[in-house]
């Protein structure tokens, strides 16, 4: 075997990609669900106010891209669309919201984000809704 290859079986591609989305999927969604819920008891509600749109836009925008994106994310559907979002949040996150913090603070950010921008890069992989979509949609131009 060369190690050196560039060259991969394309199924083991396919899997890693899913394994990866599900669970950086999964792994955001527990930092959406929880403003989710603060967002859902209502109340004075103290989030930071990116883009100077009020702290309750910027939550809701942020539980849209940590919890709904995150969902379609695992189910690989509108999956580089999903990304954008979570790639723009995490931006936001590691370089506005933590940028003066130590990089012990802003780093999970910036690995959610690298995470996101390599699955931007490949795609969803086989194993996605998004590709069950294009394959049919191929299908059906014959």
């Amino acid at each position: 075997m060369n190690y050196l290859s560039s060259k991969s079986n394309p199924i083991y591609v396919d899997i890693i990609l899913l394994i990866v989305r599900v669970f950086i999927g999964f792994a955001m969604l527990s930092h959406g669900f929880p403003k989710l819920q603060m967002l859902l008891e209502g109340g004075d509600i103290k989030f930071f106010d990116f883009l100077g749109l009020g702290s309750k836009i910027s939550l809701v925008l942020t539980v849209a891209a940590e919890f709904a994106c995150s969902i379609l994310l695992i189910l690989g559907l509108f999956t580089r669309i999903s990304l954008g979002f979570l790639i723009f949040t995490m931006i936001i996150a590691g370089f506005v919201v933590h940028g003066s913090d130590p990089f012990g603070k802003k780093e999970l950010s910036l690995i959610y984000l690298s995470v996101y921008l390599l699955l931007m890069a490949y795609g969803a992989g086989k194993f996605s809704v998004d590709y069950m979509i294009e394959k049919r949609k191929r299908a059906s131009d014959w």
